[in-house]
């Protein structure tokens, strides 16, 4: 990515708050008139889904001189192709694309929403391969991943205002395993004026993998 491309990223005069767009909005736009689900067109999700994949094979990827050099020359084509498609941060697809999993956001471990309101968020999430962290078990700094991701929109939710991220402590009560469906919920325990303080708990059934508490802060207009 160029110095442009790289600015055009940062918050903007009309999209201050704090980097990212309020999810509580996004979401009631989304349950109201439905997701926009066009941005990034027809074949974004299987795009990130072959990108997931690429990720998931680099983990465990132990490849031959060969094979690497070749690998390089392929990525560095496709990374030039993809550069005339970067956009600025308020224009990506993972805004507004509720019907993929983590919204098509790669930096996330794969999470359906089934249900989302000021009283708490209830979703599925998947760990791959590419979030292992020994012995068939998802690390759990990817876990920490998910809970954050969940435990704002939570807060955001609560609050009906962007929030960040003050605090977060993650309790493993079992091992977190790799592909399996796992069930989240989130919610925010109370609100003391711009403090909101959110729980949540993943389960492999009726399994106890993690919970989670923390502190989130809704941020002042302007603040980031």
């Amino acid at each position: 990515m160029n110095e442009q491309q790289v600015g055009d990223s940062l918050p903007d005069q009309e999209h201050h708050e704090g980097g990212f767009r309020p999810m509580s909005e996004l979401i009631n736009a989304r349950e109201e008139q439905g997701a926009d689900i066009t941005r990034g067109g027809p074949h974004y999700g299987e795009f990130i889904e072959q990108v997931r994949g690429l990720m998931d094979r680099a983990r465990l990827a132990s490849p031959s001189d060969e094979l690497a050099l070749e690998t390089i020359g392929a990525l560095k084509q496709l990374n030039d192709k993809l550069d005339a498609a970067v956009v600025n941060e308020w224009s990506a697809p993972t805004w507004t694309r509720f019907d993929l999993p983590g919204r098509g956001n790669i930096t996330l471990p794969p999470f359906m929403i089934d249900h989302a309101d000021a009283s708490g968020v209830d979703a599925r999430i998947t760990f791959r391969t590419y979030h292992l962290g020994g012995n068939n078990a998802a690390h759990g700094g990817q876990v920490a991943v998910g809970f954050d991701d969940l435990l704002g929109m939570a807060a955001a939710m609560h609050a009906g205002s962007v929030t960040r991220t003050a605090s977060l402590t993650v309790d493993y009560r079992s091992v977190t395993p790799l592909d399996t469906e796992l069930t989240v919920r989130a919610w925010a325990e109370r609100q003391d004026g711009r403090k909101v303080y959110v729980r949540a708990t993943m389960h492999d059934g009726d399994r106890l993998c993690a919970e989670a508490h923390g502190l989130f802060i809704v941020l002042k207009p302007g603040q980031a």
